[in-house]
């Protein structure tokens, strides 16, 4: 049977009275349960004015006047002790390595010592990554859970909103009601990103385009819904699909693990030419970046030019403008979500406990990076007037034959 909070409490306030201070981790040890539910009660008496909470300890308060005295103390000793702020991307991912990039100097200009945690692709990594964390004393949390699926989301859900830290998820936008709704998150504005790539294509003249991405991440599921709505949404665009860009890009077993084989095992990778013949497409917007440079490849191969017969814009721009063609590339501000993370964070630690502060919700917007593979398509002319570059659907004369590589698309239902 649990152990009745406020019985609990009593008890710890019975062990840090009699020693006048203990670590935090030690009372988690001898009363046998989690160290994020002891920093939570130590945070709860803490407020109450019952004990004093420093670096990963809870201090006995020595008097009524010490007790009223709290909120100042703590701001001054947070100020004097510093501390550890714990940093946690996934393993393998560029993308967000560069949001801790942008996250670092705040902390550290503000005092703390940032402390890199890396998860390991594995379900539920992050959980204990957590609760070590904070054992070792860390005042805060930045964090962007791997969330390979919407179930693993959901999973994480109930412990990260108990963390008992101040909290900041970065580029994550948890579900709309959800025990996380209320947490403070820096995120790009994604829909903004996709309405930038699909507008860029067809001001030059595309009006059939491929979307090739992810979708084992929240970045790739929030970059295939937008697509499909803005492709949906603009008159211009004649006809679209979405595709996978990797066969391992989505949701599911770890690649790799002996008791589930890799989704990849056994199945060939995106044909994106053949794609883009059934659909008579003339672009193609990837994501991300290293399955971009890897399917421009592959249409290499199969005597598809880029840009000359398809013009192609990849998503995340981390080594897009690395490829033998430079790839035009959407570009989140990467390191920009991980520097206002930062701030937020420092701006709740900065405050005294029990200090109302409003929860803030931040979007950055993506910027577009043109380079060179993007041009008008081969079947919109030269000297075409601007209103067809802008947008306008092309009308060319009856005698004049389409030069398209691909052939009349084959109509689909969606």
């Amino acid at each position: 049977m649990r152990e009745p909070v406020e019985l609990r409490r009593q008890r710890i306030l019975a062990v840090v009275e009699s020693r006048g201070a203990v670590k935090v981790s030690v009372l988690a040890a001898e009363l046998e349960v989690s160290v994020v539910t002891v920093r939570r009660d130590v945070e709860e008496l803490t407020r109450a004015g019952r004990l004093r909470r420093g670096h990963g300890v809870a201090r006995a308060v020595g008097s009524v006047e010490e007790a009223a005295a709290v909120p100042a103390a703590r701001a001054s000793e947070q100020q004097a002790e510093g501390g550890a702020v714990a940093l946690m991307v996934p393993e393998r991912h560029s993308y967000l390595y560069e949001a801790a990039y942008g996250a670092r100097p705040v902390l550290e200009a503000a005092g703390f010592r940032v402390a890199l945690h890396i998860a390991p692709q594995a379900p539920g990594a992050e959980r204990p990554l957590v609760e070590r964390a904070l054992e070792g004393g860390a005042r805060g949390l930045l964090i962007a859970p791997r969330w390979r699926s919407a179930a693993a989301e959901e999973a994480d859900y109930g412990w990260l909103a108990e963390v008992g830290v101040p909290t900041v998820l970065m580029e994550r936008r948890p579900r709309p009601g959800s025990a996380l709704h209320a947490l403070d998150t820096v995120c790009s504005d994604h829909y903004y990103g996709v309405h930038l790539a699909v507008d860029h294509l067809v001001r030059l003249g595309h009006r059939r385009i491929v979307l090739a991405a992810r979708d084992d991440s929240p970045t790739a599921r929030s970059v295939r819904a937008a697509f499909a709505r803005i492709a949906a949404d603009r008159p211009e665009v004649t006809d679209w699909t979405t595709a996978l860009s990797s066969p391992d890009a989505v949701p599911g077993p770890v690649p790799g693990s002996e008791a589930d084989p890799p989704p990849s095992r056994g199945r060939n990778p995106l044909d994106l030419a053949g794609l883009l013949r059934e659909y008579g497409a003339t672009a193609a917007l990837l994501h991300g970046d290293v399955d971009a440079l890897m399917l421009v490849q592959g249409l290499a191969e199969r005597g598809v030019r880029v840009p000359q017969d398809c013009s192609v814009v990849a998503y995340d721009d981390v080594v897009a403008a690395l490829g033998s063609i430079p790839l035009t590339a959407v570009a989140p501000p990467k390191a920009e979500v991980g520097r206002a993370a930062a701030e937020l964070l420092v701006h709740r630690l900065s405050r005294p406990v029990g200090t109302a502060v409003p929860v803030r919700r931040i979007e950055l917007l993506p910027e577009l990076k043109v380079r060179g593979s993007t041009q008008r398509p081969s079947d919109v002319r030269s000297d075409a007037p601007s209103d067809v570059l802008e947008g306008a659907p092309p009308e060319l004369p009856s005698d004049v034959p389409s030069v398209s590589p691909f052939p009349a698309p084959i109509p689909v239902q969606k």
